[in-house]
Order: C-alpha cells, then sequence, then structure tokens
C-alpha cells in the first residue's frame, strides 16, 4: 500500500521547503533567537515569496552574524553598506535598516518583559490559537491579533510589521496553527 503525507497546499515539492513546513513552520517557538531570526527573515520576505528567503537562509544567518539581536543592533552605517554589496541577501537598504531599528526594540522588548518571546505569547495568552481550515483560500492574511500585535510593535519601535507580515510571523512560530486539516501537521 501507497501512503503519501498530505501536506498544506502552499508546500511545494522541494527538500528545503518540505522540512521547513514539517519541522518548522507552525510549532510553538519560545527561543527569543529564534523568534530574531523569524523577525528579521519576515521583513525581509515583503513583497516577495517566502521560497525567496527561504533559499536565502543559511547566508542571512551568516552576513547577520547568526540573527544576534545584540550584535545587528549596532550595525553601522559602513556594516550596512557593505551588506548592500552581497549578493547572497536579498540587497535592499529599507529592509536591512528595518533589521537593525527592530533589534533595538526587540532587546528594548527583553529588557523590559524579560524575554521577547513572553511579550509576544501575551497576545494569544500563552496559548497556541489552533484554527480548523479545511482549504488554504480559507486561512486570512491577517486576524485582530495580528493587528493589535503589528500595532503594539510599531508604537515600540518596530518598522515593516504590518498586519499581513506580523500575521506570518505567528503563523511561522507556531502562535497560530494554519496547518489545514487534512496536513498531518494539522494535529
Amino acid at each position: 500500500m501507497d501512503f503519501e503525507v498530505q501536506r498544506c497546499a502552499w508546500v511545494i515539492d522541494d527538500p528545503l521547503y518540505v522540512a521547513y513546513h514539517d519541522q518548522e513552520w507552525g510549532l510553538p517557538t519560545h527561543d527569543d533567537l529564534i523568534l530574531f531570526e523569524f523577525l528579521v527573515l519576515e521583513c525581509f520576505q515583503a513583497g516577495l515569496s517566502w521560497w525567496t528567503i527561504l533559499k536565502k537562509r543559511e547566508n542571512f544567518r551568516k552576513v547577520f552574524d547568526g540573527f544576534d539581536p545584540e550584535i545587528v543592533s549596532t550595525y553601522t552605517r559602513a556594516r550596512i553598506d557593505t551588506l548592500l554589496l552581497d549578493s547572497s541577501i536579498i540587497r535592499n537598504r529599507r529592509k536591512i535598516n528595518a533589521a537593525v531599528t527592530n533589534a533595538q526594540a526587540f532587546l528594548a522588548i527583553q529588557n523590559h518583559f524579560g524575554s521577547f518571546s513572553k511579550y509576544l505569547w501575551g497576545f494569544v495568552d500563552g496559548k497556541q490559537i489552533v484554527n480548523s481550515w479545511k482549504h488554504q483560500d480559507e486561512v486570512p492574511t491577517y486576524t485582530v491579533v495580528a493587528l493589535q500585535l503589528s500595532q503594539d510593535m510599531k508604537r515600540r519601535g518596530f518598522v515593516f510589521v504590518g498586519p499581513k507580515v506580523a500575521y506570518a510571523y505567528m503563523q511561522a512560530n507556531g502562535l497560530v496553527n494554519d496547518h489545514t486539516t487534512n496536513c498531518f501537521c494539522y494535529h
């Protein structure tokens, strides 16, 4: 008997993409370093496909010092100019500047709340929201909670965190489970 694993419809047939879907997307994340990595990557994704970002993820890790917010927060204009010359990542000045700005805001949140995870998970009362979408076209681009998160983050100095980016961030880090009900990861 041949058994084919069912996944969300958005997953393309590529080992890197399949691994991301199966082993990361939608799993509750509480590690601040991973949360910062996804914040940077989601901001870079704005206007682009996730596949574009995923293919360059290792390059991003390397040039953004392992996504250490302490280091990224100190990037100078010269460092940003160097990043703009690196063809292994997305070379967008506004997005690179956003990574630096967001690292500074991220550290301020850590300082105020004890961890970024504690702040972030407070928007869902510490529990994953489990949706029951049957089809990919039912999944919203953002929700009221994502809008609240976006507005609060902007108020705290973050940039490139509109409600759609905030919702994608929530999905990626498992604050919401938006795997469709036919996907083996749903349960």
